[in-house]
């Protein structure tokens, strides 16, 4: 195997955990930081200490604050960054030679969706495309599958999709990330996966608020949960060929389905997380409405990624006239318009 050098831009949980797995493969690999006290922890340390504490990082992964020598003269680059950053750190690497020459590959980690000027929904690729030089059209990977960053990061197995309507770009990063811990698969559905990505996580915040519940429950337990994941999946596939989606298989593999699983039930999952905190700490008394927790999402503590997600999902709906019970009843909870047991109780029980 060829070792690679590898960018990260993004010194997230997943970014990190992607840098210890790629390093554990033997490839070297840099991450980018805002933060120079944490570049520090990373090359001193050998810890994420504000992300992914608690994880010893390989020797072969370091970190720098500055983004033009993370993304420079690099074999693979991965963008990482969270979906209200990634178009501002896409725009300042722009200029970087080898990124301006097409010379490096070009794969995205990053969940959500992007906007427009006119703020309308965009899926990633598209977006990132339409601003990278006209080399990487049709020609970026994205990269997505049921992966906690906290079990990749300590080698525990873990599937991944790598996306792209350039089939020689897929087994690139199919290739890159078969290192011990990790099995890839390629796909060619990049619309399927990128919104199996996104709207997972909508669907994992109601799972959540639906899992706190059923702990005091006489009417909720695992076989509402269950119902709960097959009506979600049904309503990603619905989003996801109205957007262009192009195999059905995309939504029943681990890009789908699994991920789907994982982010629904695990304990690393933030979403989830985020949901239970919903009910458990009435975490959305602090806010007005959805805008402003999207506007105030750092006060929470971590980042609820299908919270954003569901305003965008929500726009799709509308636009597109698609009846989504699960996703259009989330924005009307954290618009504040809906108490979330009243919800899932005419969901659940009522129908």
């Amino acid at each position: 195997m060829e070792f690679q050098t590898v960018g990260i831009i993004g010194s997230g949980a997943w970014g990190t955990a992607m840098a210890q797995a790629l390093a554990r493969g033997g490839h070297s690999v840099q991450i980018y930081t805002r933060s120079s006290e944490l570049a520090d922890a990373i090359n001193n340390k050998h810890e994420n200490t504000q992300y992914l504490p608690g994880y010893k990082l390989n020797s072969k992964v370091t970190a720098s604050t500055d983004i033009a020598d993370v993304a420079d003269d690099k074999d693979i680059l991965l963008l990482a960054s969270p979906s209200i950053y990634l178009v501002d750190s896409v725009k300042r690497i722009l200029n970087v030679p080898s990124i301006a020459h097409g010379r490096t590959h070009i794969g995205v980690l990053t969940k959500g969706f992007l906007v427009s000027d006119s703020g309308e929904p965009k899926l990633i690729l598209e977006t990132l495309e339409s601003m990278l030089p006209v080399s990487y059209s049709h020609n970026l990977v994205y990269i997505a599958g049921p992966s906690h960053a906290e079990e990749v990061a300590m080698g525990k197995l873990t599937g991944l999709i790598t996306a792209s309507e350039n089939p020689k770009n897929a087994i690139v990063f199919r290739q890159l990330l078969r290192v011990p811990g990790l099995m890839a698969y390629s796909s060619f559905d990049v619309i399927g996966v990128q919104i199996c990505a996104a709207v997972k996580n909508v669907i994992a915040i109601v799972y959540g608020s639906l899992d706190a519940i059923a702990e005091d429950s006489e009417i909720f337990g695992d076989n509402a949960e269950s119902l709960l994941l097959a009506g979600g999946l049904n309503e990603i596939q619905t989003i996801g060929f109205a957007m262009g989606a192009t195999h059905a298989e995309t939504f029943t593999s681990i890009s789908g389905v699994g991920d789907l699983d994982v982010t629904c039930k695990s304990k690393w999952g933030r979403n989830r997380r985020f949901g239970r905190d919903i009910i458990k700490n009435g975490i959305l008394s602090k806010f007005k409405n959805l805008d402003d927790l999207i506007a105030n999402m750092s006060s929470i503590g971590y980042l609820a990624e299908g919270a954003v997600a569901c305003k965008y999902v929500h726009q799709i709906a509308e636009e597109k006239h698609l009846k989504l019970v699960i996703c259009s009843g989330l924005y009307r909870i954290l618009n504040r318009e809906i108490e979330p047991e009243d919800f899932l109780t005419d969901l659940l029980v009522r129908g």
